[in-house]
């Protein structure tokens, strides 16, 4: 009877177990039909796509778990650029997609270039004679600037517009670390790689401002060129002095009318009756809408012709390794990255490979190894380098061996030197904790990392250290010079650590031409000698249930969202700190933030 019972009752649990992991199975493979998506939607005559830019862009969607879909996620809304741009090309290639509506104005852009490249796009989409209308309750200076590229602007009665101009404070914790005993120990090569400034200095270096100067500088030139251009009644001088004379984002809405920002004040009713009226139709009726995602699951007529150009987005920081941050931002992980590459160099379906890079640098040994791996799929197709907002320190060394860089205008790039950071906590530790060391060691150098840390007479470690950097930005000045056809001693005359905008990158031979992702790919088709292509993107995603498991790792969690909510502006700082006790000694890459 006992037995009887001891295997019925372990038959039940069985049973309830069984019945629970598949009920959750289940109901993920149902979520995860429904965050899918069903058939392509149907186009109905005088459509408009509605491009919604209220969220942050990053450069690639990525797509999400199961779990995602069940479970809310803050109020964190994120775009891909990728997404937007095929989006606004199929828009206007569809007949029956009459215009585009950019509703909101508060999107949040990764850098000035990827604003650039969607105000490219929806100013080749009015080539085609359709119109683009853009409405925000409020605009900020890339949503504007966006924006501005529409037929008509159009603002609420009560909006404003946060035209301010590019800079603004870093914070410099060097006075913070002295108050509680903690010195950071830089080493360096190249007078302007600042990004050890923010713990060794109380203010900017003056090759720092200099250089920081001259790219804030050129970015915001090439925008007030590019609003005045759509603007036609403003000079790019005159939006300006309306900068400089007063702060924009205070100003009564109707000097944006008087000033000529916007050609109407208006609530959200006329502009559906505007939207009506160039449309033809009765303003009682709905408007057939398409959203970014209708418009990604319509058939893209591009996506099989011919052979394939494959397109590797390389985005993010440069890591060693997965981490177990509660947030990873994506990010490059150099043997996973190594591996990709090499895979591409096996695919003989692939032809010709385009790197989207996107990346301030990071770690130089995985920078360094990446670098390898390019110039073993060089030797077997070519590679174009496509560079995005950032491609600087190590995001550049990974660039340097590509067949041509192509480069956006107001891509930050450059930044060739190295750096290690080393924090000193003598002074706390046993100046004002009382703490003490001792030990014993087999060999003179065994414990220099605890020297280095804890300890004040440390110069001959500080020594070894300098050494291992130099030959680190050896190995740069030589990886540039092989990748670009140019001696060491040309590329150490412009390297130094020196961030430099992508126009001026140009004529010192760092950037071949200035262009976008599609002329990078055309240029690729060409070097492989392809008549007919396609573009494929790579790295493909993982399945769901792999993504799953790397849920903490992936951006934009739930966790994630909620620490920026509650962190605010000390989000940043806070998970640079934490990165820092990650990351290789041994950095190439751009400072902790580059304000735009």
């Amino acid at each position: 009877m006992k037995s009887f019972l001891k295997y019925t009752l372990a038959t039940i649990c069985g049973l309830v177990i069984f019945t629970f992991i598949a009920g959750i199975f289940f109901l993920l493979s149902l979520a995860d039909m429904a965050a899918s998506g069903g058939t392509a939607p149907s186009v109905k005559s005088n459509s408009v796509f509605v491009l919604k830019m209220d969220g942050a862009i990053q450069e690639r969607s990525e797509e999400g778990t199961p779990l995602d879909f069940l479970m809310t996620q803050s109020n964190l809304s994120v775009m891909g650029l990728d997404d937007i741009l095929t989006s606004i090309r199929k828009a206007k290639n569809h007949d029956d997609i009459k215009g585009i509506y950019i509703e909101g104005g508060l999107s949040q852009f990764d850098s000035p270039a990827s604003a650039q490249q969607v105000r490219d796009a929806l100013k080749d989409f009015k080539k085609s004679g359709k119109w683009i209308i853009a409405f925000a309750d409020n605009f900020t200076q890339s949503g504007y600037y966006v924006a501005s590229v529409a037929d008509t602007v159009m603002l609420n009665k009560t909006g404003a517009i946060e035209l301010k101009g590019i800079g603004g404070k870093r914070e410099f914790m060097t006075g913070l670390f002295e108050k509680i005993g903690v010195k950071y120990q830089a080493v360096r090569v190249g007078k302007y790689k600042s990004a050890v400034e923010s713990v060794i200095r109380k203010d900017m270096s003056p090759e720092n401002r200099e250089q920081t100067d001259a790219y804030q500088g050129g970015i915001w030139k090439h925008m007030l060129s590019d609003m005045a251009e759509s603007r036609a009644k403003l000079t790019a001088e005159q939006i300006d002095q309306m900068v400089s004379d007063s702060i924009l984002a205070f100003a009564a809405p109707g000097d944006y009318l008087k000033g000529g920002l916007i050609d109407v004040l208006c609530y959200p009713e006329t502009v559906k009756a505007t939207i009506n009226g160039l449309l033809g139709t009765d303003g009682g009726n709905d408007i057939n809408q398409l959203l970014l995602s209708d418009m990604m699951a319509l058939p893209d007529n591009e996506s099989d012709k011919g052979d394939e150009v494959a397109v590797y987005y390389a985005y993010g920081e440069i890591i060693d390794q997965r981490t177990s941050l509660f947030s990873t931002e994506h990010n490059i992980i150099g043997k996973e990255t190594v591996d990709d590459l090499n895979k591409l160099a096996k695919n003989d379906d692939v032809k010709a490979v385009v790197l989207r890079v996107n990346s301030p640098g990071g770690s130089a040994v995985a920078s360094e190894q990446i670098a390898h791996a390019i110039t073993q799929l060089k030797a077997k197709k070519p590679v174009v380098i496509s560079m995005g907002g950032l491609a600087a320190s190590g995001g550049y060394m990974i660039s340097a061996y590509g067949d041509y860089i192509f480069a956006e205008p107001t891509t930050i790039t450059g930044s060739i030197g190295i750096f290690g950071l080393v924090p000193n906590v003598s002074e706390l530790a046993t100046g004002k904790l009382g703490v003490t060391f001792d030990g014993t060691k087999t060999n003179k150098y065994t414990d220099f990392m605890e020297n280095l840390i804890f300890t004040k007479d440390n110069d001959q470690e500080i020594k070894f250290m300098q050494t291992y950097v130099d030959r680190g930005y050896e190995t740069f000045l030589n990886i540039v010079a092989d990748g670009r056809k140019m001696t060491r001693d040309e590329v150490h005359e412009i390297a130094q650590g020196r961030v430099w905008l992508a126009a001026d990158a140009q004529p010192i031979k760092l950037v071949d031409k200035l262009g976008s992702l599609d002329d990078a790919v055309k240029k690729a088709a060409e070097l492989a000698k392809l008549g007919d292509y396609h573009k494929k993107s790579y790295p493909e995603p993982a399945p769901w249930y792999q993504q799953l498991m790397d849920m903490s790792e992936k951006k934009g969690t739930y966790l994630d969202g909620e620490l920026r909510e509650v962190l605010g502006d000390f989000y940043q700082p806070v998970l640079n700190a934490r990165r820092d006790m990650q990351r290789n000694r041994l950095q190439a890459r751009l400072p902790y933030l580059l304000n735009f």
